[in-house]
């Protein structure tokens, strides 16, 4: 029988969260849970989790990855992923990111959501979604990596708490009356230039459509979606690498704009 110490899961958990703490990127940890086992990845994904809540931190949502189909045939999967947000993971739309905060960061602009009601029932359609989203915003999520080089499989990211690192949202939160997410357009400036570009319906047709997926899998996992909880819905666009010193800015059509700074390195 395998000392409980000595699992696969716990295993990788250590090693993802030694990375976090120590900011030194660890190896892949699929040599530990295989290349194919999901599940496995997220029950590194889920013990970690537990211990960052017992650590005080507190899970206010939500973040989707994998909603790019190029993406997803490149790590060789046919879904998304998915991972927990945290309250100290938000800055403030026009805040500043420290150096040594992140160990790899990368950038993407995509669509937020806010739950006015919980997705606990049943979800038959994209319209079910839709009647519980209080509103939509624009945001960046800062993506980061414990894993050196961003040598990733799905097991990796998925373990790796979906690759998750900081996220921004915007000030404006707007009603989905207001709001199509399927043709909003994407402009992501890394210093004034224009670095990503893209549109709603890169994100699995809908935006909309990830959250639906994110909701129906939530439940199967026996956590669903809550009330007052944000969603990052996946990237309208390429990733783009940041480093200390850069700006970053985002406009959406119809949602407005987002902005986040890296801090130089003294």
């Amino acid at each position: 029988m395998t000392d409980d110490a000595q699992s696969p899961v716990v295993l990788a958990a250590q090693r993802l969260r030694a990375a976090a703490e120590s900011g030194k990127p660890c190896n892949p940890v699929r040599d530990l849970l295989g290349s194919t086992d999901v599940g496995l990845a997220y029950a590194v994904q889920q013990a970690n989790a537990a211990i960052t809540r017992t650590q005080g931190r507190v899970r206010v949502g939500r973040k989707i990855g994998l909603t790019s189909e190029a993406v997803q045939r490149q790590l060789g999967v046919d879904q998304p992923d998915f991972g927990s947000l945290f309250d100290d993971m938000a800055i403030s739309s026009g805040g500043t990111v420290a150096p040594g905060r992140l160990l790899q960061p990368k950038v993407e602009a995509e669509v937020a959501f806010v739950l006015g009601a919980d997705l606990d029932g049943p979800l038959e359609s994209v319209d079910d979604v839709r009647a519980a989203v209080a509103g939509a915003a624009a945001a960046i999520e800062i993506v980061d990596s414990r894993v050196a080089n961003w040598d990733i499989s799905i097991v990796d990211t998925v373990a790796d708490n979906a690759s998750s690192g900081l996220y921004v949202v915007s000030e404006a939160v707007l009603p989905l009356t207001e709001v199509d997410p399927v043709t909003v357009q994407m402009t992501l400036r890394l210093n004034g230039e224009v670095a990503s570009a893209g549109e709603g319906r890169a994100c699995l047709g809908d935006p909309l459509n990830a959250v639906l997926w994110l909701a129906r899998t939530a439940q199967e996992l026996g956590d669903p979606l809550r009330a007052g909880e944000i969603v990052l819905s996946g990237a309208l666009g390429p990733m783009v690498v940041v480093e200390p010193g850069d700006t970053v800015s985002a406009e959406i059509s119809q949602l407005g704009s987002v902005a986040v700074s890296f801090e130089a390195e003294e």
